[in-house]
């Protein structure tokens, strides 16, 4: 750096923060998803944030600048270098955040680590310790582990999205879950809930862009939706409805692709039952992921979630 720059008085030395995320994926696929400018662009950011810029020579002394775009369209630089490249397990970057002016708000030193895990996962560790240069370093900081959790979230997609463009072995991992929810709703409005177009419309997004609905609850009906996430990638739900028995219970068979990747297929039931004045909904899932998808419990953390908001739906 510029002599001028190195002059700048640093302030009070705050805590290193060290965050850490499990994914579905080899060390190796993980360790890919730092290596390019192309990555980078799809996933260096916090929530709401994009990266217009990127320039990465991913080796020891090579070039590492990142530009974050706020909503407002203010642009962020993180400019330094790679100190350490050790594939699939370890990266050190001499990371600086900079000011419109190119001067050092503060120097964020990574290092990274990727640690395989059972079942092909890997658990990769982000550690950052800060050198404030500015007094406005202090307030970035303070916010700088709220932004690597979003930032980490967004990383999961780049992940999945390099798996997916993979090519894959010939292979069925099977899997099951139960989910119980009480309700304070009778029977016949988390009937309709699950089986009414507009107000299954309420509650089954999730998070992603909405490009396809269509939906017939009844033996021998269909339901078809489909949705962009903020990745880019295109899922896409299939359902093929075997029982409906009014205000008790639903079976049916649903498939799942992500862009035009099969993932999965599975058998699922919705029981209705009384509970005083409201309904327990019980969901059982048999699932078959497909070819090497493992989806590393997310398929149960995110029909939590729906059913989650299936119950707010109902308090509307």
């Amino acid at each position: 750096m510029p002599s001028t720059k190195n002059d700048i008085p640093t302030h009070a030395q705050p805590a290193p923060l060290v965050v850490a995320r499990t994914f579905a994926a080899a060390p190796a696929l993980v360790f890919q998803a730092w290596s390019s400018s192309e990555h980078l662009r799809n996933w260096f950011c916090p929530a709401t944030y994009s990266v217009p810029e990127a320039n990465v020579d991913f080796k020891v002394d090579g070039v590492f600048q990142v530009c974050m775009r706020s909503p407002q369209g203010t642009d962020h630089w993180t400019k330094g270098k790679f100190v350490e490249v050790v594939p699939h397990s370890r990266l050190a970057i001499d990371m600086h955040a900079v000011d419109a002016r190119d001067a050092i708000l503060f120097r964020a030193y990574t290092v990274v680590t990727f640690a395989e895990q059972p079942g092909g996962r890997t658990r990769m560790e982000v550690t950052q310790h800060y050198t404030p240069h500015q007094p406005l370093a202090a307030q970035m900081i303070a916010g700088a582990e709220q932004g690597w959790s979003q930032t980490l979230d967004r990383l999961q997609q780049e992940v999945l999205r390099i798996k997916l463009q993979a090519p894959a072995a010939r292979s069925v991992v099977h899997a099951s879950f139960r989910i119980e929810r009480t309700y304070d709703a009778s029977r016949a409005q988390v009937f309709k809930a699950l089986t009414d177009p507009e107000a299954k419309a309420k509650w089954f997004a999730g998070g992603c862009a909405l490009l396809a609905r269509e939906m017939d609850v009844r033996p021998g009906g269909r339901e078809h939706v489909k949705g962009r996430w903020e990745s880019g990638i295109v899922s896409t739900f299939d359902a093929f409805y075997y029982d409906v028995v009014t205000d008790e219970r639903i079976v049916y068979a649903y498939e799942m692709h992500l862009d035009e990747r099969k993932i999965s297929v599975s058998l699922a039931t919705f029981e209705l039952k009384q509970a005083g004045a409201g309904t327990c909904l019980v969901l059982t899932e048999q699932g078959a992921f497909l070819d090497g998808y493992d989806d590393a419990g997310a398929r149960e953390q995110g029909s939590g979630f729906l059913l989650d908001a299936l119950g707010a739906s109902l308090k509307a």
